[in-house]
Formats: C-alpha cells, sequence, structure tokens
C-alpha cells in the first residue's frame, strides 16, 4: 500500500529592502545611505530587519523622528531583543532613530531648524528635511502595511502614555485598542506628518506618546514594548494572548490646553494623569517678588495627558493639556490610569 504524496511546502520568498535580501527565518541589519556631514562622515539610516518563516504584515517601527525624543529608542532597543524571526509571521522592520541629524544634537529638529515631521512625503531634491522623508518614505515607509511611530512630550513637557490615532480608521483603531494605553486620543493628521503620509498611501498607524523629551521614563518604556508586542498579537504575528487585557483604553474625542494667565511662577495643584473637573482650581501664579497668588481654573472635566514641566511661564503659555471624555469615560480613564500605574511603577524597569 503507497503512501499519499504530500505537496511540498512551498517557501516564503525573501523580503527586499533597500535592494538587499533577508532570508525567512532571519534578522538582517541595513544601513541605508542618508546624507553627509560638513566633515564628509557619512550619515545612514539604520533599519533592523526580521522576517518571518510565515506569512503576514509587515509591521514599520520607528521612533525620534524628532531627534530629542529618547524613550523610543530604548523601547526599539528592547524589541530588538525579544523578537524571534523563526516564531514570526510576517515582517517587522525597526527604525530606532529616523531623524539622525536630531539625535546627534540632543535636538529635535533637523540642522536647519525644520521639523521631519512636517515634511513627508519630502522631496528628492528639496531641503535636507525633504530628502531625508523621501529617503524614508520610499524606502521604509512604502514597505509597510502597518506603522507603530513612537513619540515623546516636547523638552520640558510630559505625556501621559497615549495613543493618538485618527478614530475613523477602523483598522488603525483596533491597533490602538490593542496596545492597551489608558488613554486613546482622537487626532486628525497634520500636513507634512508621518501620519498624513500613512492616511494617504491607506496604511493603518498609531502613534504611542510618553514622557518627555531628553529623559527615559522607564514605565513608559515598559509600556511602549508591551503594547507593541500587544499589536503584533493582534495582527497574529506573534502567538500568545495580549498582556494586561484587563486595561481597556478609553476614547477620547478631543484635548485642549489650559494655558497661564499671568506671568510669573507657577505652582500646580494636580499631577500628570490626575482627573480634573470644570472650575477646579488646578495651578496658581504669582509673582517672584510678590505674595498674591492668582488662580488658574480648569475650564475643562477631563483627565490630565499632558503638562509643562517648567515652573516659570509667561501669560498664554501652554501649562496642563486635559483629554475630554463623552458620558462615563472620565471614570473609565481615571480607572485605567490607576491600572497602568499600579502594573508598570511596581517594576518599572
Amino acid at each position: 500500500m503507497t503512501s499519499k504524496s504530500r505537496k511540498p511546502i512551498k517557501k516564503r520568498p525573501s523580503f527586499v529592502l533597500a535592494g538587499q535580501k533577508i532570508a525567512p527565518g532571519s534578522r538582517h541589519s541595513i544601513k541605508v545611505p542618508a546624507a553627509r556631514l560638513y566633515n564628509d562622515t557619512p550619515m545612514d539610516l539604520h533599519a533592523e530587519v526580521f522576517h518571518g518563516l510565515k506569512p503576514g504584515p509587515t509591521l514599520l517601527v520607528c521612533a525620534a523622528i524628532h531627534g530629542d525624543e529618547l524613550n523610543g529608542i530604548e523601547i526599539c532597543r528592547r524589541l530588538m531583543g525579544l523578537i524571534d524571526p523563526l516564531e514570526l509571521s510576517g515582517t517587522v522592520i525597526i527604525v530606532p532613530v529616523v531623524n539622525v541629524f536630531g539625535f546627534i544634537q540632543q535636538s529635535r529638529y533637523l540642522p536647519d531648524r525644520r521639523d521631519l515631521n512636517r515634511s513627508f512625503p519630502g522631496s528628492e531634491r528639496g531641503t535636507l528635511g525633504g530628502r531625508l522623508a523621501f529617503l524614508f518614505n520610499e524606502t521604509l515607509v512604502q514597505s509597510a502595511t502597518h506603522i507603530i511611530d513612537l513619540h515623546t512630550g516636547a523638552i520640558h513637557r510630559e505625556n501621559l502614555p497615549q495613543i493618538r490615532v485618527d478614530t475613523d480608521s477602523p483598522e488603525a483603531l483596533d491597533m490602538a485598542h490593542a496596545f492597551g494605553s489608558p488613554v486613546i486620543l482622537h487626532s486628525k493628521e497634520r500636513d507634512g506628518s508621518l501620519r498624513a503620509l500613512a492616511t494617504d498611501l491607506g496604511i493603518p498607524l498609531i502613534l504611542y506618546e510618553a514622557g518627555e523629551a531628553l529623559r527615559f521614563n522607564y514605565a513608559a518604556i515598559k509600556s511602549g514594548v508591551i503594547g507593541v508586542q500587544n499589536v503584533m498579537k493582534s495582527l497574529k504575528m506573534l502567538k500568545g494572548r495580549r498582556t494586561r487585557r484587563n486595561l481597556k483604553s478609553v476614547v477620547a474625542l478631543r484635548s485642549g490646553w489650559i494655558r497661564n494667565e499671568y506671568d510669573g511662577l507657577v505652582i500646580p495643584k494636580v499631577e500628570l494623569g490626575q482627573s480634573i473637573n470644570k472650575g477646579q482650581v488646578i495651578a496658581q501664579t504669582v509673582n517672584p517678588q510678590g505674595e498674591e497668588l492668582h488662580p488658574i481654573k480648569s475650564p475643562y472635566h477631563g483627565i490630565i495627558i499632558g503638562i509643562s514641566k517648567i515652573p516659570v511661564a509667561n501669560e498664554g503659555e501652554a501649562l496642563f493639556n486635559v483629554a475630554q471624555f463623552d458620558g462615563e469615560g472620565i471614570e473609565e480613564a481615571s480607572e485605567n490610569v490607576d491600572l497602568f500605574s499600579e502594573y508598570y511603577e511596581r517594576k518599572p524597569i
């Protein structure tokens, strides 16, 4: 009696990036020439590619589009030590530092003071920012089916871990919920941003905001690593259940900054992640030579998702960013913040 013949297993093709082939089940480092410094030193865009044995999505994880935002770089570094291409379905491209110029200078911007995240899709013959945006777009963005863009607050501004996404995109919103941050903020893309480019290309993208520029926040980093893995599990790229499934992100449909009403020293009365009520005194401003305290009252009912870290401010400067919710959303979001803090502050490293 003869055994039935089996169909041969079709080998998955290699992944091609920047003219280089990555075999299935392997990891490969690729350096794409980006530009040169004044002293003729070459600058490369470094991508780490994990090409799984099984077919699946192509996920691009990138950080430091603003060169001084460091949490995302550490998230990428940790992820690279956790992904096994032999157990992976699909392909993961990790770019720890997109704005290599800003990273070297510890600056948000490029040498010409342009914002790389306002330069997409870029131009092959444009400014330095336009050329770098064009290279990143042509080489990496257009190779992806899904994108996670890692950010922090600006210098001297700290952000509560949050996902920013266009909630009108069902696939991107699914990624946002899978990530598992305390708050999802509905946010339309801005012209020239990576999010706007991804929308034009039909690529779902979520943006993770956590911490502040030029500082490591280890709870935010750990949350980011687990969040990316959660998205990979939801996309069937990794096996297993999502971590912290009891934390169900709440969507805030809007947010607003509360600004200083006086010049002087700012004495905050609330903390990042705290829920506040409309009319509540959230800070006081005092003249450095004076004694009279001027109260700053919140015009919103919500949760503080961003806060200025500088206790000196002129009139009109932004102090607190407040996410606002409909119905009972604020109570659910407040519970999420508590769960998040309990989970990550227990063992943040």
